[in-house]
C-alpha cells in the first residue's frame, strides 16, 4: 500500500470584524483550500508554509492548536492523508500559482462552504470556523 502525505491550512482573514476564507479555483475545475505534499523532510508545518505561499504568494502565520486529518484514497492502492491546520494571512498581495492555480477568491464563510467541490474540505472548515469562533451564520 502506497502512503501519500499533503498538508495545508484553512487561510483566513479579518477585515472590520468579517472573517474571509481564501477558496482556490484549480486549473482542474475544482475548488479547494490551500494544500500540497510534502517534500524530502519537512515538518507538517513547513510543508504548510511552502505550499500556500507557493500557491498563493501569501505569508501565514499557522495555528498549530488547529490540526484535522483527511484520509483518502486518490487511486487503488494508495491512501492519502491531507493535514489541515488554520493560518492567518500575514500579507495580503494574492498571484496565484499559474500552473495548478487558475484563481484565488477571499469568500465569507458561507460562500466559501457553498463554492467548495468537495465535502471533506467543508467539513475542514466548518470545524475551522468553529474553532475560530466564527460560525458560518455570517
Amino acid at each position: 500500500m502506497i502512503k501519500e502525505k499533503s498538508c495545508g491550512a484553512v487561510v483566513y482573514k479579518k477585515e472590520n470584524g468579517q472573517i474571509y476564507i481564501l477558496i482556490e479555483k484549480m486549473k482542474k475545475g475544482h475548488y479547494s483550500i490551500p494544500k500540497g505534499h510534502v517534500e524530502n523532510n519537512e515538518t507538517e508545518i513547513e510543508t504548510a508554509t511552502r505550499e500556500i505561499k507557493e500557491e498563493t504568494n501569501l505569508e501565514v502565520e499557522i495555528d498549530t492548536n488547529f490540526k484535522e486529518v483527511v484520509s483518502y484514497s486518490p487511486y487503488e492502492g494508495c491512501i492519502k492523508d491531507v493535514v489541515f491546520f488554520v493560518a492567518e494571512a500575514k500579507t495580503f498581495d494574492l498571484i496565484n500559482q499559474e500552473v495548478e492555480v487558475s484563481n484565488l477568491l477571499w469568500l465569507k464563510p458561507v460562500e466559501a462552504i457553498e463554492i467548495l467541490t468537495f465535502g471533506s474540505d467543508k467539513e475542514v472548515v466548518k470545524k475551522a470556523l468553529k474553532y475560530l469562533g466564527d460560525g458560518i451564520n455570517e
